[in-house]
Protein backbone atom coordinates (compact mmCIF):
# COMPACT_ATOMS: atom_id res chain seq x y z
CA UNK A 1 0.00 0.00 0.00
CA UNK A 2 1.27 3.64 -0.65
CA UNK A 3 3.21 5.46 1.79
CA UNK A 4 0.19 7.73 3.34
CA UNK A 5 0.78 10.53 5.72
CA UNK A 6 -1.71 12.25 8.06
CA UNK A 7 -2.68 15.68 5.95
CA UNK A 8 -1.67 18.73 7.78
CA UNK A 9 -3.82 20.97 6.02
CA UNK A 10 -6.74 20.34 4.51
CA UNK A 11 -8.35 19.85 0.92
CA UNK A 12 -11.70 22.21 1.25
CA UNK A 13 -14.46 19.69 0.17
CA UNK A 14 -17.63 20.50 -1.66
CA UNK A 15 -16.52 22.56 -4.58
CA UNK A 16 -13.69 24.80 -2.42
CA UNK A 17 -10.15 25.11 -3.14
CA UNK A 18 -6.97 23.98 -1.15
CA UNK A 19 -6.28 25.78 1.82
CA UNK A 20 -6.41 26.01 6.13
CA UNK A 21 -8.93 23.66 8.27
CA UNK A 22 -11.90 26.10 6.62
CA UNK A 23 -10.99 28.71 4.42
CA UNK A 24 -12.79 30.63 2.30
CA UNK A 25 -14.18 29.91 -1.09
CA UNK A 26 -16.68 30.63 -3.77
CA UNK A 27 -20.19 29.08 -3.31
CA UNK A 28 -20.53 25.60 -3.76
CA UNK A 29 -21.55 23.68 -1.33
CA UNK A 30 -19.45 -2.67 4.79
CA UNK A 31 -19.17 -4.85 3.87
CA UNK A 32 -18.28 -6.38 0.52
CA UNK A 33 -20.60 -8.81 -1.42
CA UNK A 34 -20.02 -12.42 0.00
CA UNK A 35 -18.13 -14.43 -2.36
CA UNK A 36 -19.72 -17.51 -4.02
CA UNK A 37 -18.85 -20.20 -2.61
CA UNK A 38 -16.42 -22.63 -4.39
CA UNK A 39 -17.07 -26.46 -5.39
CA UNK A 40 -15.22 -29.36 -5.04
CA UNK A 41 -15.79 -33.18 -5.96
CA UNK A 42 -16.72 -33.78 -1.58
CA UNK A 43 -19.17 -31.15 -2.24
CA UNK A 44 -19.94 -27.50 -1.38
CA UNK A 45 -17.34 -25.48 0.79
CA UNK A 46 -18.24 -22.89 2.46
CA UNK A 47 -18.16 -19.60 1.55
CA UNK A 48 -15.14 -17.03 2.06
CA UNK A 49 -15.69 -14.12 3.80
CA UNK A 50 -15.67 -11.74 1.61
CA UNK A 51 -12.28 -9.18 1.90
CA UNK A 52 -12.32 -6.18 4.09
CA UNK A 53 -12.18 -2.83 1.98
CA UNK A 54 -8.61 -0.93 3.11
CA UNK A 55 -8.57 1.57 5.56
CA UNK A 56 -5.39 2.85 7.03
CA UNK A 57 -4.08 2.68 10.86
CA UNK A 58 -4.69 5.29 13.40
CA UNK A 59 -1.96 7.64 13.68
CA UNK A 60 -0.26 9.78 16.40
CA UNK A 61 -2.42 9.91 19.33
CA UNK A 62 -5.09 8.10 18.00
CA UNK A 63 -6.34 10.35 15.37
CA UNK A 64 -8.87 9.06 12.46
CA UNK A 65 -6.32 8.71 9.26
CA UNK A 66 -7.05 10.91 6.62
CA UNK A 67 -6.35 9.69 2.45
CA UNK A 68 -6.00 12.09 -0.29
CA UNK A 69 -4.31 10.13 -3.10
CA UNK A 70 -1.46 7.83 -3.23
CA UNK A 71 2.07 9.25 -2.37
CA UNK A 72 4.05 10.26 -5.43
CA UNK A 73 6.91 7.72 -4.67
CA UNK A 74 4.21 4.99 -4.70
CA UNK A 75 5.24 1.55 -6.98
CA UNK A 76 2.18 2.24 -8.84
CA UNK A 77 1.80 6.05 -9.15
CA UNK A 78 2.76 5.63 -13.17
CA UNK A 79 -0.80 3.66 -13.58
CA UNK A 80 -3.31 5.88 -15.08
CA UNK A 81 -6.18 4.97 -13.22
CA UNK A 82 -8.71 7.44 -11.03
CA UNK A 83 -11.02 7.80 -8.53
CA UNK A 84 -14.11 10.09 -9.29
CA UNK A 85 -16.24 10.34 -6.60
CA UNK A 86 -19.54 12.09 -5.83
CA UNK A 87 -20.70 13.71 -2.82
CA UNK A 88 -24.85 13.08 -1.80
CA UNK A 89 -25.78 15.90 0.03
CA UNK A 90 -28.52 16.59 2.31
CA UNK A 91 -28.69 18.00 5.54
CA UNK A 92 -30.57 17.25 8.59
CA UNK A 93 -33.53 20.02 8.12
CA UNK A 94 -33.59 20.21 4.19
CA UNK A 95 -36.98 17.97 4.74
CA UNK A 96 -39.56 20.49 4.19
CA UNK A 97 -37.25 21.47 0.99
CA UNK A 98 -37.41 18.41 -0.51
CA UNK A 99 -41.38 18.41 0.18
CA UNK A 100 -41.66 21.59 -2.19
CA UNK A 101 -39.69 19.29 -5.10
CA UNK A 102 -36.35 20.44 -4.33
CA UNK A 103 -34.16 17.64 -5.90
CA UNK A 104 -31.39 16.38 -3.81
CA UNK A 105 -31.01 12.85 -5.84
CA UNK A 106 -29.38 13.05 -9.41
CA UNK A 107 -30.40 9.42 -10.97
CA UNK A 108 -29.60 10.84 -14.35
CA UNK A 109 -26.20 11.01 -13.19
CA UNK A 110 -26.22 7.67 -11.57
CA UNK A 111 -27.69 6.26 -15.24
CA UNK A 112 -25.41 7.76 -17.16
CA UNK A 113 -22.27 6.37 -14.79
CA UNK A 114 -23.97 3.06 -15.47
CA UNK A 115 -23.89 3.65 -19.40
CA UNK A 116 -20.03 4.59 -19.20
CA UNK A 117 -19.27 1.54 -17.26
CA UNK A 118 -17.51 3.97 -14.95
CA UNK A 119 -16.70 2.53 -11.02
CA UNK A 120 -17.45 5.69 -8.54
CA UNK A 121 -17.81 5.90 -4.36
CA UNK A 122 -20.95 7.80 -3.69
CA UNK A 123 -20.23 9.76 -0.54
CA UNK A 124 -23.35 9.67 0.88
CA UNK A 125 -25.18 12.00 3.85
CA UNK A 126 -27.72 9.54 5.93
CA UNK A 127 -30.26 12.36 5.27
CA UNK A 128 -30.03 11.82 1.47
CA UNK A 129 -30.77 8.05 2.12
CA UNK A 130 -33.68 8.58 3.94
CA UNK A 131 -35.15 10.62 1.69
CA UNK A 132 -33.92 8.10 -1.11
CA UNK A 133 -33.66 4.83 0.01
CA UNK A 134 -34.83 3.38 -3.14
CA UNK A 135 -31.76 5.34 -4.98
CA UNK A 136 -29.83 4.14 -2.02
CA UNK A 137 -30.38 0.58 -2.24
CA UNK A 138 -29.57 0.75 -6.16
CA UNK A 139 -26.06 2.21 -5.54
CA UNK A 140 -25.15 0.41 -2.68
CA UNK A 141 -26.29 -2.75 -4.53
CA UNK A 142 -24.52 -2.33 -7.53
CA UNK A 143 -21.24 -3.62 -8.16
CA UNK A 144 -19.21 -0.20 -9.73
CA UNK A 145 -20.25 1.92 -6.98
CA UNK A 146 -19.76 2.37 -3.38
CA UNK A 147 -21.10 3.87 -0.62
CA UNK A 148 -18.91 5.65 1.69
CA UNK A 149 -20.11 8.16 4.78
CA UNK A 150 -20.79 11.92 4.47
CA UNK A 151 -22.04 12.24 7.92
CA UNK A 152 -25.81 11.91 8.77
CA UNK A 153 -26.40 15.68 8.72
CA UNK A 154 -24.22 17.17 6.49
CA UNK A 155 -23.03 19.09 9.53
CA UNK A 156 -19.81 20.83 9.94
CA UNK A 157 -17.16 19.01 11.71
CA UNK A 158 -15.08 21.99 12.84
CA UNK A 159 -16.38 25.46 12.99
CA UNK A 160 -16.30 27.95 10.96
CA UNK A 161 -17.19 26.14 7.84
CA UNK A 162 -18.75 27.81 5.25
CA UNK A 163 -21.99 28.99 7.54
CA UNK A 164 -22.71 25.27 8.79
CA UNK A 165 -24.53 24.24 11.50
CA UNK A 166 -21.74 22.98 13.87
CA UNK A 167 -22.01 19.16 15.04
CA UNK A 168 -21.26 18.91 19.05
CA UNK A 169 -18.29 17.04 19.75
CA UNK A 170 -19.69 14.34 21.51
CA UNK A 171 -22.13 14.30 18.64
CA UNK A 172 -19.95 13.44 16.49
CA UNK A 173 -19.46 9.66 16.19
CA UNK A 174 -23.21 8.98 16.71
CA UNK A 175 -23.36 11.41 13.54
CA UNK A 176 -21.20 8.89 11.29
CA UNK A 177 -22.96 5.85 13.25
CA UNK A 178 -26.31 7.10 12.49
CA UNK A 179 -25.49 7.41 8.76
CA UNK A 180 -24.30 3.96 8.27
CA UNK A 181 -27.62 2.40 9.98
CA UNK A 182 -29.60 4.80 7.43
CA UNK A 183 -27.46 2.93 4.68
CA UNK A 184 -28.48 -0.37 6.56
CA UNK A 185 -31.69 0.20 6.94
CA UNK A 186 -32.22 1.50 3.39
CA UNK A 187 -30.66 -1.51 2.32
CA UNK A 188 -27.46 -1.25 0.64
CA UNK A 189 -24.80 -3.27 0.37
CA UNK A 190 -21.61 -2.16 -0.96
CA UNK A 191 -20.68 0.17 1.96
CA UNK A 192 -17.14 1.00 2.77
CA UNK A 193 -15.74 2.16 6.35
CA UNK A 194 -14.44 5.72 4.81
CA UNK A 195 -15.58 9.03 5.62
CA UNK A 196 -15.60 12.65 3.79
CA UNK A 197 -15.99 15.87 5.83
CA UNK A 198 -18.77 18.12 5.48
CA UNK A 199 -17.41 21.28 3.33
CA UNK A 200 -13.82 19.02 4.03
CA UNK A 201 -13.35 20.58 7.19
CA UNK A 202 -11.90 19.09 10.14
CA UNK A 203 -9.14 19.70 13.44
CA UNK A 204 -7.64 17.40 15.46
CA UNK A 205 -10.44 17.38 17.93
CA UNK A 206 -12.50 15.89 15.18
CA UNK A 207 -10.55 13.35 14.15
CA UNK A 208 -9.70 11.63 17.30
CA UNK A 209 -13.67 11.62 17.73
CA UNK A 210 -14.13 9.95 14.50
CA UNK A 211 -11.76 7.18 16.02
CA UNK A 212 -14.39 5.32 17.55
CA UNK A 213 -15.85 4.91 13.71
CA UNK A 214 -13.60 2.95 13.00
CA UNK A 215 -13.29 4.94 9.43
CA UNK A 216 -10.59 6.55 7.33
CA UNK A 217 -11.48 9.82 6.46
CA UNK A 218 -11.10 10.61 2.45
CA UNK A 219 -10.17 13.49 1.16
CA UNK A 220 -9.43 14.62 -2.51
CA UNK A 221 -6.42 16.31 -4.96
CA UNK A 222 -8.97 17.20 -7.63
CA UNK A 223 -11.93 19.63 -7.40
CA UNK A 224 -14.16 19.93 -9.92
CA UNK A 225 -16.02 22.98 -9.47
CA UNK A 226 -19.21 21.44 -9.29
CA UNK A 227 -21.15 23.18 -6.75
CA UNK A 228 -23.60 25.81 -8.52
CA UNK A 229 -21.51 25.67 -11.39
CA UNK A 230 -23.56 26.82 -15.06
CA UNK A 231 -20.88 25.64 -17.49
CA UNK A 232 -20.12 21.97 -17.65
CA UNK A 233 -17.49 22.21 -19.95
CA UNK A 234 -15.85 24.58 -17.27
CA UNK A 235 -16.32 22.21 -15.08
CA UNK A 236 -14.36 19.19 -16.89
CA UNK A 237 -11.66 21.51 -18.19
CA UNK A 238 -11.02 22.12 -14.30
CA UNK A 239 -11.20 18.22 -13.90
CA UNK A 240 -9.16 17.13 -16.99
CA UNK A 241 -6.49 19.68 -15.95
CA UNK A 242 -6.02 18.52 -12.92
CA UNK A 243 -6.12 14.94 -12.81
CA UNK A 244 -2.89 12.68 -12.20
CA UNK A 245 -2.24 9.01 -12.11
CA UNK A 246 -3.74 8.46 -8.66
CA UNK A 247 -6.24 11.36 -8.32
CA UNK A 248 -9.40 11.69 -6.62
CA UNK A 249 -11.66 13.87 -7.93
CA UNK A 250 -14.31 15.46 -5.89
CA UNK A 251 -17.96 15.93 -7.46
CA UNK A 252 -21.54 16.13 -6.23
CA UNK A 253 -24.66 13.50 -6.74
CA UNK A 254 -27.29 16.90 -5.67
CA UNK A 255 -28.92 18.06 -8.30
CA UNK A 256 -29.97 21.45 -6.97
CA UNK A 257 -26.29 22.28 -6.23
CA UNK A 258 -24.66 20.66 -9.31
CA UNK A 259 -26.56 21.16 -12.00
CA UNK A 260 -23.77 20.32 -14.99
CA UNK A 261 -22.06 17.49 -13.25
CA UNK A 262 -23.93 15.03 -15.69
CA UNK A 263 -22.87 16.94 -18.47
CA UNK A 264 -19.82 17.44 -17.43
CA UNK A 265 -19.19 13.52 -17.09
CA UNK A 266 -20.09 12.60 -20.19
CA UNK A 267 -17.16 15.03 -21.57
CA UNK A 268 -14.78 13.72 -18.83
CA UNK A 269 -15.06 9.66 -18.65
CA UNK A 270 -14.47 9.23 -22.69
CA UNK A 271 -11.64 12.46 -22.81
CA UNK A 272 -9.88 10.71 -19.32
CA UNK A 273 -10.22 7.25 -21.33
CA UNK A 274 -8.42 8.19 -24.20
CA UNK A 275 -5.92 9.00 -22.32
CA UNK A 276 -5.39 5.99 -21.23
CA UNK A 277 -6.94 5.77 -17.73
CA UNK A 278 -9.02 3.67 -15.92
CA UNK A 279 -11.68 4.61 -13.48
CA UNK A 280 -11.37 3.05 -10.10
CA UNK A 281 -13.11 2.69 -6.70
CA UNK A 282 -11.80 4.68 -3.46
CA UNK A 283 -11.32 0.98 -2.06
CA UNK A 284 -9.43 0.13 -5.50
CA UNK A 285 -7.23 2.75 -5.25
CA UNK A 286 -6.35 2.98 -1.72
CA UNK A 287 -5.21 -1.30 -2.15
CA UNK A 288 -3.12 -0.03 -4.81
Amino acid sequence: MAALGLLGAVLVGCGGQAGETAPSKEPAAAASPSARPSAAAAGPKPARAPAAPPTMAPGPGGLTPVYARRAADSPKSAEKVVALTFDADMTADQGPRAARGERFDNPQLIATLRRLQVDATVFMTGRWAEEYPDQARSIGGDPRFEIANHSYSHYAFASPCYGLPTVPGPDMTADVQRAFDAFRDAGAVNVVPYFRFPGGCYDDAALRALGPAGVTAVQWDVVSGDAFAKDPDAVAEQVLDGVKPGSLVVMHCTRSAAPVTEQAIRRIVPELRARGYRFVKVSELMSS
